[in-house]
């Protein structure tokens, strides 16, 4: 079996068995992305705790490469820091998809990263603004 096989598999089986599939009755963060060009929609939600991402479960409506690619950054995103998940980009995301892809189905690809961020800068931007206004209630 060639290594090319073994990745295309792979990604079906993400497909076809998706892991972290579902949703959160009450998450820290949470984004929906949709993909007008083709119809995929991403859904991420999940857990921080202490500044870890504990849980992320995503939902999906899309393609292979879209649901394939969340389920594999769903899991990948688990146990990172709130840092390392904001830092996370589309060679991450190419890595972890590990095949040749044009510009349209690359879009897909990136769905579940470019939620997984906004989620993320919405959940750091909400938390900023809670500090700021505990330390000047403090004042």
């Amino acid at each position: 079996m060639s290594y090319k096989q073994l990745y295309h598999e792979n990604l079906v089986d993400h497909y076809k068995h998706p892991r972290n599939r579902g949703a959160l009755e009450l998450s820290d963060f949470a984004s929906g992305v949709h993909n007008p060009s083709c119809g995929d929609q991403v859904t991420l939600c999940g857990l921080i705790v202490d500044g870890i991402i504990t849980e992320c479960l995503f939902e999906a409506k899309g393609c292979v490469i879209s649901i394939a690619a969340a389920s594999m950054l769903t899991g990948k995103v688990k146990e990172l820091s709130l840092a390392q998940g904001l830092a996370l980009t589309k060679d991450d995301m190419l890595a972890l998809v590990n095949i040749q892809l044009g510009p349209t189905r690359l879009r897909c690809a990136l769905l579940p990263l470019e939620a997984l961020h906004t989620a993320l800068k919405e959940y750091q931007r909400r938390n900023d603004d809670a500090a700021q206004s505990s330390f000047t209630a403090g004042t």
